[in-house]
């Protein structure tokens, strides 16, 4: 367990330093932590896009292919993502490494609420805002 002095300094852990005493400083360059951090903000930056497909209607009622340039980036951006995650050398010139299928379903449980956040948002502002100035 770390504390939050010690992941805000990570650049000055060291074995000298008495703040980081019983931390392996590796821990702050390991790949698969840093991918999966990157994984889970490139995924809610995309649910983020989907969810400003309108700015208080429904996904159900503006689905995402009523916007094929969106569609469009948002597959550009995975693909992108995907390869610096898969095509080797890049894995290696951006410290990343490959993610398994139990890794991928962690990063979506922890990016999709961000859709459902936003849903009930705009549920909210239908049901109580609109018209009421």
């Amino acid at each position: 367990m770390l504390t939050f002095y010690q992941l805000s300094h990570f650049m000055q852990c060291s074995e000298e330093n008495e703040d980081f005493t019983g931390i392996r400083c590796e821990v702050f360059e390991a790949s698969p932590p840093m991918t999966m951090a990157l994984s889970v903000l490139v995924t809610i930056e995309m649910c983020n896009a989907l969810n400003s497909l309108s700015e208080n209607q429904s996904l159900v009622r503006m689905p995402p292919w009523s916007n094929c340039w969106l569609v469009g980036a948002m597959t550009l951006s995975m693909s992108l993502h995907f390869m610096i995650i898969y095509v080797d050398p890049l894995p290696l010139i951006f410290k990343l490494t490959h993610l398994n299928v139990e890794q991928w379903m962690m990063v979506l449980k922890l990016s999709f609420p961000v859709i459902l956040i936003d849903e009930l948002l705009k549920f909210v502002a239908r049901t109580y805002l609109e018209g009421k100035v």
